[in-house]
């Protein structure tokens, strides 16, 4: 979303945000963060809150347990009767503010994009009260065939898809997939429902070029998590380095961001090389250059032999991209995918000239490195020379001409 703003207000459009209490409140733009009421998001949100607003550890802690002590009698009531996630009373504090605003205000349209649920819920009930378009952006699949959750939280998710389905005036979904399956559990969603590849914006600098260097690297950036992790990368590697011991000294796998998860934790601890991992964490500000943390990024990627992308194995993936792809594709670097169950993924990371292999199959994880080794060694890895298709201003473009395209609507009879 923030990378959308400075194109919505480029079209003349005047976007106010409202979000919940946590993050920092943006100062280009009117943005309300409004506080959940009930005590799950009210704990969310403080923790948060506190993370960014109290520097002591020790503040923190004692500020956390008082919050805590209060709220845990609250808390396990909530739980008890409203078995949801802790986010989903955030639509009655964001309905009460929404109410507030828009009569005093008058805006053209609601548009809802998020995770959560209980945005879409404060939009579809501001939009049905004033009689305003909404336009509601999916980020993650609400509804999946094998979902972990409880059934209190299925059905919560598959109530607020079947609104966004019957009311939104333009629904949004990110993947060919997601769309598709909405279409099959709602037909009448028709045409107001849309695909758009929300993209990324290209780098702000003039792109290095790139050059072989005395290893050859493949690099991760981005979190990881149990269900996206490196066991299968190691495993190949295993398979790759003990049958080929001449690359031991120049392959190099490199991981930039947060913290590993558990899983690629055990797995580099059985790993028999751990020579050839560097874990090099996030990159910030340079303090000498004062280069961006994201500049350096964006820079380490267009230099790297080889990006790493880790769809993951979990539940939405046949319904999911990795953001991390787009960002990927401006860099114009080789690609090696590791994709689960998602034939739109594939054709498009093949289509691009980059290698998908599936998620699962070390083997083929294995034959994929040591193809790019061979070309790696024969200098075949230039840059590809394609801009990404790609972009955060042709989505929102997109956008823009889908909202132009609505028809014309009497005056909202709560605004008269």
């Amino acid at each position: 979303m923030t990378d959308k703003i400075p194109h919505l207000i480029a079209h003349g459009i005047r976007p106010v945000v409202v979000s919940a209490a946590t993050g920092h409140q943006d100062t280009a733009i009117e943005h309300h963060q409004v506080w959940s009421w009930w005590p799950s998001a009210l704990r969310f949100d403080l923790r948060h809150v506190l993370r960014l607003h109290v520097r002591s550890p020790y503040l923190r802690f004692v500020i956390k347990g008082v919050l805590q002590i209060v709220l845990l009698p609250l808390f396990f009531v909530e739980k008890i009767l409203i078995p949801l996630d802790s986010q989903w009373s955030w639509f009655l504090a964001a309905d009460r503010f929404g109410t507030r605003y828009i009569r005093r205000h008058r805006p053209q349209l609601i548009y809802s994009a998020a995770g959560p649920p209980a945005a879409h819920l404060a939009a579809f009930r501001l939009a049905r009260r004033f009689g305003l378009p909404w336009m509601a952006e999916i980020y993650d699949p609400m509804v999946l065939k094998d979902d972990p959750q409880s059934w209190p939280r299925r059905r919560w998710k598959a109530w607020i898809e079947s609104l966004i389905c019957r009311h939104a005036d333009i629904a949004i979904w990110f993947t060919p997939g997601a769309l598709a399956r909405a279409r099959e559990r709602h037909p009448q969603l028709g045409a107001r429902g849309h695909l758009m590849y929300p993209g990324a914006n290209p780098p702000d600098h003039a792109k290095r070029p790139y050059q072989k260097g005395s290893r050859f690297v493949l690099a991760h950036f981005g979190s990881f998590a149990a269900t996206r992790n490196l066991a299968v990368v190691f495993e190949a590697l295993r398979g790759l380095l003990s049958t080929q011991p001449a690359f031991r000294s120049v392959f190099r796998l490199r991981t930039y961001g947060g913290g590993w998860d558990r899983v690629s934790l055990a797995a580099l601890q059985n790993f028999p090389y751990p020579e050839v991992v560097e874990r090099l964490g996030r990159l910030e500000q340079d303090p000498v250059t004062g280069q961006s943390g994201r500049g350096r990024v964006r820079e380490a990627m267009e230099t790297t032999d080889c990006l790493l992308l880790l769809h993951g194995i979990e539940a939405p993936c046949p319904e999911y991209f990795p953001s991390k792809l787009y960002e990927y594709l401006w860099t114009q670097r080789p690609i090696l995918g590791l994709v689960h169950h998602n034939p739109d993924l594939e054709a498009m990371l093949r289509h691009a000239g980059h290698r998908a292999v599936a998620a699962e199959d070390a083997d083929a994880v294995r034959q994929a490195l040591l193809d790019l080794l061979e070309q790696w060694r024969q200098d075949k890895l230039q840059d590809n020379g394609r801009a990404s298709p790609y972009s955060t201003a042709r989505a929102v473009q997109q956008m823009v001409d889908w909202v132009a395209a609505l028809p014309a609507r009497p005056p909202a009879p709560g605004l008269s």
